[in-house]
């Protein structure tokens, strides 16, 4: 069998942005939730998705907050997004699947410990994480745990991940670290680029294992001396992002992969299905700006 981990987050972002608003017969936005049925529904057509389980940021603000001041809130999200996670989550309840609404952890972390779990478990041919998110990537085991962007029905394995990144699964919470993650409030260390920094933990892997003389290096780095002062000056705060980056991978979320068998829709996702088909959608509304798109690819 194959499991399939959803990140209904960023999901529900993806709705909001590339659809046109909905208005529901009691006047609530609800158009991001009607995308995110249709994308789930999508899914479920698939012949080898059987067992799913999808992850929410119940609340934007998790146990990352207290370690940064930086870190990414809920400040920007437009309030008829945030308005509707709870119908979100109740939405995609009542179809049947598995949720897990985080609140001191993130979706990501739920994800992360469900790809640690089952990607251990015999009866599992591959977890197959559904979404683009790079802090993701670092769950990411050969061809038995990937990542899946539904968008464009790619699926990124462990070689994929080095192909995007220049750096291993194991590297990326190093990696994010280093260059920074705008969409989670970090900002890595200057000067430190993508292509500078894939060229350094590529031979070392993690921050700890990269020498203090730059001399030694012996990599394809710009600058490599400016790069070995700025990481001795700042290793404290790398370290600090680093572990904003890493994922959780033992949250208590459930007893058996039994849990994430779908058997069809609840009986009440009929009444809740007719009340998302009756909102009146304004087709000629202009696209949303999109300027608060977690997680970019």
């Amino acid at each position: 069998m194959k499991v399939h981990l959803v990140d209904g987050t960023y999901e529900l972002f993806r709705s909001y942005f590339g659809a046109p608003a909905a208005t529901s017969p009691a006047g609530r936005e609800v158009g991001a939730t009607r995308g995110l049925m249709r994308s789930l529904l999508g899914l479920l057509t698939q012949p080898d998705v059987t067992h799913v389980g999808v992850a929410f940021d119940h609340v934007i603000e998790s146990f990352r907050n207290g370690l940064y001041d930086g870190y990414k809130t809920s400040a920007g999200v437009p309030r008829e997004l945030l308005a509707q996670f709870e119908l979100a989550e109740r939405a995609t309840h009542a179809l049947g699947l598995v949720v897990w609404p985080m609140v001191e952890f993130e979706a990501d972390d739920a994800l992360a410990t469900a790809a640690a779990r089952f990607g251990e478990e015999a009866e599992v041919e591959q977890v197959v994480i559904c979404t683009p998110d790079k802090d993701l990537a670092q769950c990411v085991r050969g061809t038995r745990v990937v990542q899946m962007i539904r968008r464009t029905r790619t699926i990124r394995d462990e070689a994929g991940v080095v192909a995007k990144f220049g750096v291993g699964p194991a590297s990326i919470p190093d990696y994010l670290a280093l260059v920074g993650d705008a969409s989670d409030g970090y900002p890595g260390l200057p000067g430190w680029g993508a292509k500078s920094t894939a060229a350094v933990l590529s031979k070392f892997e993690h921050l700890e294992a990269i020498p203090d003389d730059p001399s030694t290096w012996h990599v394809n780095a710009a600058n490599p001396t400016a790069l070995a002062r700025t990481l001795a000056e700042n290793r404290g705060r790398a370290l600090l992002f680093r572990d904003l980056a890493t994922l959780r991978t033992n949250i208590p979320l459930f007893e058996s992969i039994d849990e994430l068998r779908w058997n069809g829709p609840t009986d009440a996702f009929a009444a809740l299905a007719a009340q998302l088909d009756g909102a009146v959608a304004t087709e000629s509304s202009p696209p949303r700006p999109d300027t608060r798109r977690p997680r970019a690819v």
